[in-house]
């Protein structure tokens, strides 16, 4: 169901927030730039982060990696290590590729419209609106959770956000909202309206310039908008860490593609059913990889961490394991271990989970 009947409400509302915007909006460096580079940059590292957490990051990314060539010339494992802690690592692999097509088949400069800007790896139908309009003035509309939540709420959209058929009727009518003489700010001022005015629990409806003409507002249904169905619960997966440890080395593997942290490392693992692993089957596993414990050296307790992605919940368990020998090479060659000194655990690429536990136990 649609209230398009509050068509009160569209030669208000443009103006209405670019009224409001010079007033309230944050400021935040990306805002003070043309350059397509930096606002991509910043695209990227703010999607499904919040913006205190995210621009740290940014001003790290620009610092090290200037321009789009700098970027794409950059090692990998030093891209995915200066994200650590923002998760969703695919898009930190994207990020680095796209910089690198951008480079290879652009000539190191971007896409100038929003047709082309859709042909780079990983730029969706947001990022490339965004870049659009922000960096080239393109009258197109960009749509992210705080212009879904707007819209709903202004408009009375009843359609699931969460539904990709529901994209089309947002897009038709932020399209015919956005103004020609003011684009990119109008994109700014709508997304800057929902993150701190429209905001998804206890919006401040009593200071909103647009009340009078909020559909929700009107028909008590600023709680209920928008309407967004339920992702699937999240599934427990138990992994146990082994911690193999020799001397002044601590031995870790890069990993594979088609799961979680991707090219980042972590240390020998075992995934289990059930949260137990015993000592028997610890044994078991730590001969598996070729090694063997010295029992002389047995550190207690396991340590336990949990890790909540967006669709599944990470249970791990660390045990702590010193070795008699190092590993045969044999042994490296079949699990992707491989043995690093402290100082370059520190430069390797880490899943945050395993970067907090390294830093509660500085000796590794």
């Amino acid at each position: 169901m649609t209230s398009s009947s509050n068509t009160v409400a569209h030669p208000y509302f443009a103006g209405a927030l670019l009224e409001w915007y010079p007033r309230h909006r944050r400021d935040l460096p990306w805002r003070h730039t043309r350059d397509p580079y930096a606002i991509w940059l910043s695209e990227v590292i703010l999607q499904q982060t919040r913006v205190k957490q995210g621009l740290p990051y940014y001003l790290t990314y620009l610092k090290a990696y200037p321009t789009v060539q700098e970027l794409a010339a950059a090692p990998a494992d030093e891209v995915l290590r200066y994200w650590q802690g923002l998760g969703y690592y695919s898009r930190a692999r994207n990020m680095h590729h796209t910089a690198q097509q951008v480079v290879s088949e652009y000539g190191g400069h971007f896409p100038t419209t929003y047709t082309e800007l859709l042909k780079l790896r990983g730029v969706g139908q947001y990022t490339a609106a965004a870049i659009a309009s922000f960096a080239f003035d393109e009258k197109v509309a960009v749509l992210d959770g705080n212009v879904f939540r707007v819209l709903s709420r202004v408009f009375g959209l009843t359609q699931d956000i969460a539904a990709p058929a529901s994209r089309r009727v947002f897009q038709i009518l932020a399209d015919q909202l956005i103004p020609a003489s003011a684009p990119a700010e109008f994109n700014q001022a709508i997304m800057e309206f929902g993150a701190i005015q429209c905001t998804p629990v206890n919006p401040d409806c009593l200071f909103c310039p647009l009340q009078s003409q909020c559909y929700a507002f009107q028909h008590g249904m600023v709680n209920e908008l928008p309407v967004k169905s339920k992702a699937k619960a999240a599934r427990t997966r138990y992994f146990h860490y082994l911690v193999l440890r020799h001397a002044n080395t601590v031995y870790m593997r890069k990993r594979g593609p088609k799961d979680i942290w991707e090219g980042l490392y972590d240390f020998a693992l075992t995934e289990t059913d059930a949260p137990e692993l015993s000592a028997t089957e610890l044994l078991d596993v730590v001969e598996a990889v070729g090694g063997q414990v010295a029992t002389d050296r047995v550190e207690e307790p396991i340590q336990a961490m949990r890790h909540i992605l967006s669709h599944q919940k990470v249970e791990a368990k660390f045990h702590s394991i010193w070795l008699q020998q190092p590993l045969p090479a044999a042994a490296l060659t079949t699990s992707g271990l491989a043995a690093f000194t402290a100082d370059q655990v520190e430069n390797l690429p880490k899943p945050i989970m395993i970067a907090n536990y390294i830093d509660k136990n500085p000796s590794i």
